[in-house]
Formats: C-alpha cells, structure tokens, sequence
C-alpha cells in the first residue's frame, strides 16, 4: 500500500475516517471560546470550523479523542477523555485498510 501526506493511494484521507457514532466523549461549551482558532488548526477530522470569532462543533462523530484539541484550547472550552486506543485504532484501520477496533 503506498502512501502520500495524509492519503493511502487508492483510498480515503484519514479525515474520511469515523470510527463508533454516539459514543465520543466531547464536550464543548461555546460561551468559554475565545476564538484562539487552536482546535480548527489542530483537529485532524475537522470536527470544529470558525463562524466569526467563535469556534462551531460541527461534526462531533468525527471525533476520535486524539485530545489535540482540549490540550490546545487557550479558554479551557474543550473536555474530553482522550481514547487514545480508539485514535489509534483508526489510524492503525487506515494505514491497513481494515476496520478499526481498540477492543474496548
């Protein structure tokens, strides 16, 4: 399997990835975002974009508690509990072209 930046020849972008829907653990309170634009830059799956100088969460099941974001989060906005086995679980699903699992 080849791949190229972010892409493996022949199949997706790993932002295409999910990985269980309704179980992520992402919490973000709208009223604590000072626009800082940390968790836009740094979330892998594009699960938060900017409207005005507020972040917006916009896809939460794309999340995959990797915890870039609560970590880079300037006005504390962001709680989750990283899955670090699930995040890996993902990329290892993606770089193998199998379906992920942590065996949580």
């Amino acid at each position: 399997m080849a791949h190229r930046g972010n892409r493996v020849l022949g199949g997706g972008s790993m932002s295409d990835l999910r990985y269980i829907e309704g179980v992520v653990t992402l919490e973000y309170d709208a009223g604590k975002c000072n626009g800082c634009r940390q968790c836009v830059q740094v979330c892998p799956h594009s699960v938060f974009e900017m409207d005005g100088n507020r972040a917006v969460l916009v896809d939460k099941g794309a999340c995959m508690e990797c915890g870039a974001c609560a970590l880079n989060c300037a006005g504390a906005a962001i709680d989750l509990s990283p899955g670090v086995g699930c995040a890996a679980a993902i990329i290892n699903g993606w770089l193998t072209g199998s379906e992920p699992g942590c065996g949580c």
